[in-house]
């Protein structure tokens, strides 16, 4: 038996009700109107949060009552704590403001219990793990803090109109509970001519949050946002080529530039269904044609026989009677060929 297993097991959990803690404090600290503490302690909630299920699997101290007291923490620090901020900073007294609160918690909650069943869901695709389904708890409360960012670097204007800010908070609680595939960063794989240019943009947000850090959490929080499409677009990508996963990202790559230099050459890629049935087209029409040329004996051609002709050579004819010669360039400019 392991004599440091118990504590082992300690400090994942440890961390997990540090979390905790903090989003409680965010709360204390909006009433107190200290709403530029109210972020600080959101994003130590959230760095907590990021590194106590990673500690779990470092130290092999992962357990159930840990991933239970995970969920929990994550309800009160980003579903519970940012409503209530919310609610004190620019809704309270409003007729809707409560229930703006009460609909993005309980959105968190619904967030949450989703990602538990997912958890053990044996039917999803083996490229499910680098997607979310739906916006993250930190995520969710760290976009739902848009409005409260701009009021404290720019001061109050329309961004922190109580309209606005119940808005945004259902835009945000929307956004949790739908089914949309957001990026996960802890499976995210990137190529490597892209690390170099990652750590610049790594570096200059940790430059902006240390000179101005609400326009910093502003600028993070619309990248995240705008990081959506592209994911929505890389999920659908794999759903259609789910064996392309598991290739090695070099010869994925090596693919994806073959499939670009044919589409700049014009080269259409071979068994398509449409260029099937008009190359089928085209040789019914010759097939047709050699019939009615032929005067082997089995043919119904009563003049001289005449040398077979190539297609090109059909093509450029001017002698053919205008009736063939329709019938012949038909299909070949529905296969973009065109006469000479």
């Amino acid at each position: 038996m392991n004599p440091y297993q118990a504590g082992i097991r300690l400090l994942p959990n440890a961390v997990t009700v540090l979390a905790l803690c903090l989003g409680l404090s965010a709360v204390n600290f909006a009433l107190a109107g200290r709403f530029e503490l109210c972020i600080a302690a959101a994003f130590g909630a959230a760095l907590c949060d990021a590194l106590d299920g990673g500690l779990a699997r470092l130290l092999d101290a992962s357990s159930k009552i840990g991933q239970e007291l995970d969920s929990l923490s994550d309800l009160v620090s980003f579903g519970v704590a940012p409503a209530l901020v919310l609610y004190i900073w620019a809704l309270q007294g409003t007729r809707l403001g409560w229930v703006v609160a009460l609909i993005f918690a309980v959105c968190m909650a619904l967030r949450l219990a989703r990602f538990n069943t997912l958890i053990d869901d044996g039917d999803q695709p083996p490229f499910a793990k680098e997607f979310f389904v739906g916006v993250p708890a930190p995520a969710a409360a760290l976009t739902a803090g848009l409005p409260l960012y701009l009021y404290l670097h720019f001061g109050a204007g329309w961004w922190s109109a109580p309209l606005a800010v119940g808005i945004w908070a259902l835009f945000t609680a929307a956004l949790m509970v739908s089914r949309i595939p957001t990026l996960s960063l802890k499976t995210a794989r990137v190529r490597p001519q892209w690390i170099a240019p990652l750590l610049v943009l790594v570096g200059a947000a940790a430059a902006i949050l240390l000179t101005a850090p609400f326009l910093g959490m502003a600028i993070i929080a619309v990248g995240y946002l705008l990081l959506i499409p592209y994911t929505v677009y890389r999920w659908v990508w794999l759903s259609r080529h789910p064996e392309a996963w598991g290739v090695p990202v070099r010869e994925r790559r090596a693919v994806a530039r073959a499939a670009r230099s044919a589409r700049r050459l014009g080269l259409r890629p071979p068994l398509r269904r449409r260029v099937a049935g008009r190359a089928s087209a085209v040789a019914r029409g010759m097939a047709g044609m050699g019939r009615r040329r032929t005067d082997d004996g089995a043919g119904l051609g009563h003049g001289p026989a005449r040398p077979a002709r190539s297609l090109g050579a059909l093509g450029q004819s001017r002698r053919l009677p205008s009736n063939n010669r329709r019938r012949i360039t038909a299909p070949l400019s529905r296969l973009g060929l065109r006469r000479r």
